[in-house]
């Protein structure tokens, strides 16, 4: 063992041996349209015909790029029926995060019985959007936070995929009361999923705030901490993807975790709600819920 591994001398050190100790637990790469899109997307002045191109060239893309156009979320009187509308009326920072989220999907192709996962993901990131705008939670999109749920827990077909035991070890994490989440993982694998999903997130070039909130949203000391150094609005992206997931536990009884009894306390600070507010925000929550069974 080396010297840096006997004795780390800073967080960025550990992270860093982290990171290169996981490199092996098979990340996706970033897709080669993710990289075309975000590569035109980030020039001086990008070519909205290119992209629409870029976009053209897979179906099920353009197709879920249209249906984000025509969420509720943007409210438009006429239905969007092309990419290159879709992408006026979404902007690029929005049409990138959706083209992420489109295609996470479709990364894990030999990963099995992956349905449920996702659509519990897709209810947290709906709900999610919801409540930042419901909320008005400041300095929030609907959309990053409808990504934000979305690849919150993206480490975990990862893991799924590699690591035989995983499925047993999810539950075990599900189910514990006193331990974090990725603790209960880390004592049985050499990482976590919120480590993986971060570095995916950074991969397929989510922004910082994004992958700094997967790589925190287990972490109770970052999350609830005066002196943490986590950004607010990370914060406030983990507070409101947990506020949801609740919601829909206790409108749904599905998913079921121990996070709200160890994390809802803090995101209810963050989130500036008090645990008098809840009932109301349930019943007002209903339809939401309901149009995502």
């Amino acid at each position: 063992m080396n010297e840096a591994m006997q004795n780390p001398t800073s967080q960025t050190e550990v992270d860093n041996l982290i990171e290169r100790s996981i490199l092996d637990v098979g990340i996706p790469p970033c897709p080669i349209i993710l990289d075309r899109f975000m590569t035109e997307a980030r020039r001086a002045e990008p070519d909205f015909g290119r992209l629409a191109i870029i976009i053209g060239t897979d179906v099920g893309l353009s197709a879920g790029l249209i249906k984000t156009a025509n969420s509720p979320f943007f409210g438009m009187r006429q239905r969007v029926r092309s990419v290159n509308e879709a992408l006026s009326i979404l902007g690029l920072k929005a049409a990138s995060r959706a083209v992420a989220g489109i295609i996470l999907r479709k990364a894990f192709p030999n990963v099995h019985n992956l349905e449920r996962f996702w659509d519990a993901s897709a209810r947290v990131a709906h709900v999610s959007g919801w409540l930042a705008q419901h909320l008005e939670i400041r300095g929030l999109r609907a959309e990053d936070t409808y990504t934000f749920g979305l690849f919150r827990d993206c480490g975990i077909p990862v893991l799924l995929g590699r690591f035989p035991q995983y499925e047993n070890v999810l539950n075990a994490a599900n189910a514990d009361t006193e331990h974090s989440f990725t603790a209960v993982e880390e004592t049985a694998l050499p990482t976590n999923h919120a480590m993986v999903g971060c570095i995916l997130a950074q991969s397929w070039w989510l922004p910082e705030e994004i992958c700094l909130a997967i790589r925190n949203h287990h972490d109770l000391m970052a999350l609830g901490s005066l002196s943490s150094q986590l950004p607010v609005l990370s914060r406030r992206l983990i507070a409101t993807a947990q506020l949801a997931e609740h919601i829909l536990q206790q409108q749904l009884g599905l998913s079921m975790t121990q996070e709200w009894s160890k994390l809802g306390e803090a995101c209810l600070q963050i989130l500036d709600l008090k645990e008098n507010e809840l009932d109301a925000l349930y019943l007002e929550a209903v339809s939401i819920v309901s149009a995502e069974e």
